[in-house]
């Protein structure tokens, strides 16, 4: 609960920033690559290599691609019944499938299940939202986006390849079995211990929230799978198939993410229903808060 109550201290912190005035309008901009850049690629080397390589990891790499596959189904759905405009349904294809997996969701396990967690976390993203992102992401701005800057199958790859915790994924699987200087295993573990205050006021610098008529039935809907269908969908899965291990439990955990920032930025570049994406992104962060101690009451 002191990890928790701090998290939420680190984003007041962060929208006490902004409403002074004194930081730059791209600080939570500089906050979020400094994350990208040092952060989280720290943590992806000094946590990694204590991975053990078993059928548990399954669950991390493969739940996240089940439940895009749902999330989009499920988006179509209510599309048809809804009668959404091409720029909302976009925006909820981007959203919906996408979680905050990582600049949340990492902090998140974490403090939920403790430093153990994190390797298992850092799998779901990597080898789900993050490729997903990358990916299926760039197909639906391919097709929805009123953009003319359409991604390509070689731009898709090299933002993959480039990506630092990406690059810090596949360094730390090779050097897993390598025995690291007592200096460097020290300078990567400040670094790691610097990712949720600074993600953490990131978020609240960046907070939003923008609520009209135009946009409370979708984003009502879009949250709602988003935060209680997906895990629970999620769970059942797990149930099915047998899972139970932790890497099952932060998986579930993971799936009950709010929107993906990133998801969210590449929405509004797009032109697919800025409103909408500013307001789910905001609300669904501090739902959040309530809906994942939930959620974990029952893994």
């Amino acid at each position: 609960m002191e990890n928790f109550i701090l998290i939420i201290s680190f984003m007041i912190v962060g929208i006490g920033l902004r409403r002074i005035q004194k930081f730059p309008d791209n600080s939570a901009e500089v906050l979020n690559l400094f994350v990208i850049y040092v952060s989280l690629p720290a943590m992806v080397l000094l946590k990694v290599p204590e991975l053990s390589f078993s059928r548990e990891l399954l669950a991390p790499a493969l739940i996240p691609w089940v439940m895009l596959f749902l999330s989009v189904g499920i988006i179509f759905i209510l599309s048809k019944i809804f009668n959404w405009d091409r720029e909302t349904l976009g925006a909820l294809l981007l959203l919906v499938p996408l979680g905050n997996t990582s600049f949340l969701g990492i902090p998140m396990v974490q403090v939920f299940f403790g430093d153990g967690g994190i390797p298992y976390a850092v799998l779901y993203d990597q080898l789900g939202s993050f490729l997903a992102l990358a990916t299926y992401g760039s197909v639906v701005i391919a097709i929805y986006g009123r953009g003319n800057d359409k991604p390509t199958i070689h731009s898709v790859i090299r933002r993959v390849l480039t990506f630092p915790p990406f690059l810090s994924l596949l360094a730390a699987l090779i050097l897993r079995s390598a025995s690291l200087p007592d200096t460097f295993s020290t300078l990567l573990k400040i670094l790691a211990e610097t990712l949720i205050p600074v993600v953490m006021i990131a978020v609240g610098f960046q907070f939003t929230l923008q609520l009209n008529s135009d946009v409370l039935k979708p984003m009502a809907a879009g949250l709602m799978v988003k935060l209680l269908v997906a895990p629970c969908l999620a769970l059942i899965l797990c149930r099915i198939l047998d899972l139970s291990s932790i890497a099952a439990q932060i998986s579930v955990f993971e799936a009950g993410m709010p929107p993906m920032v990133s998801a969210g930025a590449m929405a509004i570049m797009a032109g697919l229903s800025p409103k909408l994406t500013a307001a789910m992104v905001g609300l669904g962060i501090f739902l959040s808060f309530a809906t994942l101690p939930v959620l974990f009451k029952f893994l």
